[in-house]
């Protein structure tokens, strides 16, 4: 279960937003994490920088972070519904981003969108062999729905 909530002016298409549920939904099969909660919050850049600041002591935005709520499967709502965590996206930064790397504004959302999740579910990019693990499965699971680059 994919639950948004946009905390800014933007308006972000409902098609986008269920179509990027599509794909998360997709991702957390393909790592059996089935009957799961997962919290995507849109909110601008002074809210992120405020987060970055105060939970990673980064005095600057961000484009994504995630809060993991679970070690394992010890957070769980009512009828085993594992609660993965909250994904804080910058929509200034998706915005900026988007065009940066000349794509469009729903690959850019939806590549933060994957990407906060597969670090919910444990993966990272600390080092190399980490970061292509990772950045491997999230282009997979974009791909399968046509929002590539």
């Amino acid at each position: 279960m994919i639950e948004f909530t946009n905390l800014t002016n933007s308006n972000i298409k409902e098609d986008d937003i269920n179509l990027i549920k599509e794909v998360m939904n997709y991702a957390m099969n393909l790592e059996n994490a089935v009957n799961s909660q997962v919290n995507v919050i849109i909110v601008d850049n002074d809210y992120i920088h405020k987060i970055n600041k105060e939970y990673r002591g980064i005095d600057r935005e961000t484009d994504v972070i995630s809060f993991a709520l679970e070690d394992e499967t010890s957070m769980k709502l009512p009828d085993d519904i594992r609660i993965l965590g909250d994904i804080y996206i910058s929509i200034d930064k998706v915005l900026e981003q988007a065009q940066s790397y000349n794509h469009s504004n729903l690959r850019e959302l939806a590549f933060l969108c994957v990407h906060g999740l597969f670090h919910l579910l444990g993966y990272d990019h600390q080092t190399k062999d980490e970061e292509e693990v990772m950045f491997k499965k999230q282009e997979e699971v974009l791909e399968k729905y046509g929002i590539t680059r």
